[in-house]
């Protein structure tokens, strides 16, 4: 049988093969402690979840779901915006629903690019950015990502001969798997320098919220693009409710913008599938909406295990920076593995059972580093340290 080329460029993954040493590590009677994967272990709030109950017994919530019938989700995330952000939403022409901000990652290319079109991604980044590149047969430049840029990528090394063929650029502030954060005078950079080059500019913002910065006030300490593009020139901005509202697995987001890419991206949504259950769109109202004592207590949470992960790491000798956002610790190796984070990484789980994410999984750049997701509880983390100071010395 045979298949189609495209399917060739998204068969390396790194992280099956880390599921491969996780099984292994398990057949071996390892106690498995994951620190792969960015799920958050948190419940979403109880008045998310007696809205979605709510709707389960309504026969009319039981159909299919069409555009208009996202009208109150729309209002709803419009309005969240502009409490969080000052920027103005029409929520009929520049919001759309999407099955979490990898959805919009994975589909706008497929309504940006051509074949052979150029996609500046970062490098590290998170790997579906790759993918819906991919599956639109654009080809990648990585921008490099490096600490003595602060995690920003420098746009002048961008070659000439590839800006001619670029058409879109995807950032993404709190940064997965660095865990940078990105000040509103980059962003304000990276639009002029898209506006300029005729390239669409996205930006993924699933850690809006993860930010251990202190606030009182409704207003986001990070910035969102569309401050740096308050006329949505060119600028569209996905969000999704898995990480400040614990719905991963409930799979709603939106994408909020430039109201021609917001048109382009419902047309690709429209050939692949209808919207979500309205069910978990009422959730998700209830969320938006509702009281955000949940938010702050996941951020609370993850600071707590941030700072009992670091000062364990500390205490062994592995001097990891403090991030200040997301829930991710992004780790140089020491110098006999700087070359190796897929070897590190299997032999770590195989041997102790604590599980993490090479740092090579999320770009070429990414090597020398491994990625820790906060996913388990404080007393959970420090034993993780401890194995893997047993696997270090």
């Amino acid at each position: 049988m045979q298949f189609a080329n495209r399917l060739q460029s998204l068969k390396s993954n790194v992280f099956a093969d880390m599921d491969t040493a996780k099984s292994i590590a398990l057949a071996a009677g390892r106690e498995l402690i994951d620190l792969s994967l960015g799920s958050s272990d948190l419940p979403a709030e109880n008045h998310v979840i007696e809205a979605i109950a709510q709707s389960l017994h309504d026969p009319s919530t039981h159909g299919y779901l069409l555009f208009r019938g996202t009208q109150d989700f729309r209002k709803a995330a419009a309005q969240w915006y502009e409490q969080k952000f000052g920027i103005p939403v029409d929520p009929e022409t520049e919001v759309l629903p999407l099955i979490g901000s990898q959805e919009g990652t994975a589909h706008l290319p497929l309504a940006v690019l051509n074949p052979g079109d150029f996609a500046l991604l970062l490098d590290p980044g998170y790997p579906s950015h790759a993918g819906g590149v991919y599956l639109a047969s654009g080809q990648i430049y990585p921008m490099p990502i490096k600490p003595e840029n602060n995690f920003l990528p420098v746009f002048s090394d961008i070659p000439p001969t590839i800006l001619a063929q670029s058409r879109l650029m995807v950032l993404s502030y709190p940064h997965n798997p660095t865990s940078a954060i990105a000040p509103l005078s980059f962003f304000q950079e990276a639009v002029a320098f898209c506006q300029q080059h005729n390239i669409v500019l996205v930006h993924d913002f699933p850690y809006v919220d993860l930010v251990f910065t202190e606030t009182e006030t409704p207003k986001s300490p990070v910035p969102s693009i569309l401050q740096a593009d308050p006329q949505k020139s060119v600028s569209i901005e996905f969000f999704t409710l898995s990480k400040s509202y614990n719905m991963g697995g409930f799979r709603i987001g939106y994408a909020i913008g430039n109201p021609q890419l917001i048109q382009a991206l419902k047309q690709i949504k429209a050939t692949v599938d209808f919207n979500q259950y309205i069910g978990i769109l009422n959730g998700a109202i209830a969320a938006l909406t509702g009281p955000q004592n949940g938010v702050k207590l996941a951020v609370d949470t993850f600071r707590q295990r941030r700072d009992t992960f670091i000062k364990a790491l500390h205490s062994i000798g592995w001097n990891v920076p403090t991030p200040q956002a997301t829930m991710y610790i992004w780790a140089k190796l020491p110098p006999q593995w700087s070359h190796n984070s897929i070897e590190f990484c299997t032999e770590l789980v195989k041997k102790t059972g604590v599980a993490a994410s090479p740092g090579v999984g999320f770009g070429e750049f990414g090597e020398g580093y491994i990625r820790f997701a906060l996913v388990q509880k404080p007393e959970i983390l420090e034993t993780a340290v401890e194995r893997i100071s047993q696997f270090l010395y």
